[in-house]
């Protein structure tokens, strides 16, 4: 009889491990664990690799996809953040209506959206099984956090050419913060592009954007706060590439990432006592709840971009695109508008292309020598 009950007691706890009870088990162990079967000759922790037969023009496609995607949707999230926070709710004949002021707010409710859609995602798809411990994420939560926070009080101590400067030519740091974080290498051609789209961009931006008259004088402060919003945003970029050396997708990278930072900004939030009058602000403007339901969508669709290109292509690429869309947004206001763009500005997008046009070319001889010319003790990231 005692081994009898040893037996069913084992399978009754095999039966309840596999279907689970309730909503929050199956869904931490879809987003964490995934759900299929586990193999017993898995390898862990396989560094991210290219697969051999994925085409250049395959390549090309989705690399096309993923820009496309981060300018239609952060481009649209731009726009409509502007217009919540500077749009009076609740306006009449008599009464101005009052302003949302509370930016910490939105970023919550976009980061619980983009949890909710991960969660749902990794529930009805299947995902793969890695080993990533869930704390590993909560780094990358924090550190871009702490980016955010750096970056809105440098705005506060720098003019607005250092601001664009240091936005421009934050490729670079983020190469050099994957020497630290995740060990890659780079090769010199890499490092030149890398730097003539700083160069181009910054031509660009600081003559097609004219200087704020309320730009303040820079000071020590301010590039202290703006070397820290530089250090941690490449930080981000780079810790959630290397943890895709983990076997996971881009939805459950997501899921980690959104689950820490809910925590993060609803601790903030309640300690600065922000959440409950957010909350009201809400319920008093329903025109407002839209708008943020709205905003919360392109962040969720734009995050799920982002972690698709960090996975395909690496942080690199990822902050180029990033940084090319600056230029896009004061292209299309250009066009829009009617507002000129000056010989600077036009030589500026002239050495941007022809960067990235020697990067593809360089790229595309290096597949050409073969699998020789990168040997397998050092590998060579290809971004």
């Amino acid at each position: 009889m005692v081994p009898g009950y040893f037996l069913v007691h084992y399978f009754r706890r095999k039966n309840y491990l596999e279907t689970g009870r309730g909503l929050c088990y199956p869904l931490v162990k879809a987003c964490v664990f995934g759900n299929e079967p586990k193999a017993s000759d898995e390898v862990p922790l396989a560094p991210r690799t290219e697969t051999v037969e994925t085409t250049p023009t395959w390549q090309a496609l989705k690399l096309l996809f993923c820009t496309l995607g981060l300018q239609v949707f952060y481009l649209t999230w731009g726009v409509l953040q502007e217009r919540v926070m500077t749009r009076s709710y609740g306006a009449t004949a008599t009464s101005p209506g009052e302003r949302f002021t509370d930016s910490q707010f939105l970023v919550l409710m976009n980061r619980v959206l983009a949890l909710i859609v991960a969660g749902l995602y990794c529930l009805l798809c299947k995902q793969p099984r890695h080993g990533a411990p869930m704390y590993r994420y909560s780094f990358a939560s924090l550190s871009n956090v702490l980016s955010s926070w750096c970056q809105y009080e440098a705005l506060k101590f720098i003019s607005f050419p250092t601001q664009v400067l240091a936005k421009a030519s934050k490729v670079i740091p983020v190469m050099l913060m994957g020497k630290l974080v995740s060990r890659r290498s780079y090769e010199h051609w890499e490092y030149l592009t890398a730097g003539l789209i700083s160069i181009g961009v910054s031509m660009f931006l600081l003559s097609s954007g004219p200087e704020p008259r309320s730009s303040p004088a820079t000071t020590l402060s301010g590039l202290i706060l703006l070397a820290g919003y530089i250090a941690f945003d490449s930080f981000t970029s780079n810790w959630q590439d290397a943890l895709f050396a983990y076997k996971m997708s881009s939805v459950q990278m997501m899921f980690g990432v959104n689950f820490f930072s809910c925590l993060f900004t609803v601790i903030s939030l309640l300690q600065q006592g922000a959440l409950l009058e957010g909350t009201r602000f809400m319920g008093r403007h329903s025109e407002f709840a839209a708008h943020a339901l709205l905003l919360s969508v392109c962040s969720a669709c734009g995050q799920l971009f982002i972690f698709y290109t960090i996975g395909q292509f690496g942080a690199a690429v990822f902050t180029i695109i990033m940084t090319l869309r600056q230029a896009i947004a004061i292209l299309l206001s250009c066009l829009l508008y009617g507002h000129t763009v000056t010989v600077v500005g036009g030589l500026g997008v002239a050495v941007v292309f022809a960067a990235l046009l020697l990067r593809v070319y360089a790229r595309g001889r290096l597949k050409q020598r073969g699998k020789k010319a990168v040997p397998m003790e050092s590998p060579v990231q290809k971004v």
